[in-house]
């Protein structure tokens, strides 16, 4: 159990979990396949393929939110309507309106929606009470947003908040390259996205190649700040640091992952990987937010 990317919200640290309450809550929107007239199903699923929606393991827990969607490209629509409009124009002698062309694609959608393929994604969260911590596998914060949609319609009481630090992951990250150093802990990699702040958004980007040369500092010089850096915590896990505060590419280490005993089994294996896992990535999350200036007290 690996997580590939880190979308990060904050819960009150010590927050005490009801864990059956909270998988009584997570029962009211399991996941249900896709109809025949369903575009898309979202619901909860199991994170070990048992009867459980809730994986709890050393007071950390997992979920998953699992989502169908049915596969009818809008091209497809289109062409189906064009055709059906061609033949009404032939009978009726004229041109089919914006209205008319409109109801066709409506009416095609409905005919093709119960033949469509089906995919099925699912998305992981990790709560994590004991340092206030809800992290979302995702590549992307819209992805995540679902998941969260989906947790506040279910458990309308957990008190997730965005995570706010002092300083600006970009305004911190320029200044580390400036400096040529990084915080403790950290150290900076090969990859690199710098992006002007004007309209133009002119951007450059640096891929397995040094960071440390006065060409960067020209480009910081002209206007330009950092939106994704490269970094490696404490040689044990890698990763690139967004402008948003979102963690991509996350990588565990050699040196992390031989401390991994291994399981008798595939579920002794999964709960090894997650305890590892969930223990190093909360670590890494607090010295990356001590690095950024700490967090911003939330206005009241």
């Amino acid at each position: 159990m690996w997580f590939k990317n880190l979308v990060v919200y904050r819960l009150p640290a010590g927050l005490k979990l009801d864990i059956p309450a909270l998988e009584q809550k997570l029962a009211t929107l399991t996941m249900q396949p896709c109809g025949n007239m369903d575009l898309e199903t979202r619901g909860w699923v199991s994170p070990r393929g048992d009867d459980r929606l809730l994986h709890v393991l050393n007071r950390q827990a997992l979920i998953a939110l699992g989502v169908e969607q049915k596969l009818l490209p809008s091209a497809v629509v289109n062409q189906f309507a064009a055709d059906k409009a061609a033949q009404i124009e032939e009978q009726q002698g004229y041109k089919v309106g914006r209205k008319q062309l409109r109801e066709l694609k409506e009416q095609v959608t409905d005919e093709l929606l119960p033949r469509a393929f089906v995919r099925r994604r699912v998305t992981w969260a990790w709560i994590d009470p004991v340092h206030g911590w809800l992290v979302v596998d995702a590549a992307a914060p819209a992805k995540a947003e679902v998941l969260l949609e989906a947790l506040s319609k279910s458990v309308d009481d957990l008190p997730v908040k965005t995570l706010h630090t002092e300083r600006s992951p970009s305004a911190a990250m320029t200044d580390w390259l400036l400096s040529g150093e990084a915080p403790a802990g950290f150290s900076i990699d090969r990859d690199l996205e710098l992006r002007a702040a004007d309209e133009g958004k002119a951007t450059v980007r640096y891929v397995r190649h040094a960071l440390e040369g006065e060409e960067i500092r020209e480009h910081i010089a002209a206007g330009k700040q950092a939106t994704r850096l490269a970094m490696t915590w404490n040689d044990r896990i890698s990763f690139v640091l967004g402008e948003q505060m979102e963690i991509k590419r996350l990588a565990f280490l050699d040196v992390l992952k031989e401390q991994t005993e291994q399981g008798e089994s595939a579920d002794e294996q999964f709960d090894l990987d997650f305890a590892l896992m969930s223990g190093e990535v909360a670590k890494l999350l607090a010295d990356l937010v001590a690095a950024l200036g700490g967090e911003k007290p939330v206005a009241v």
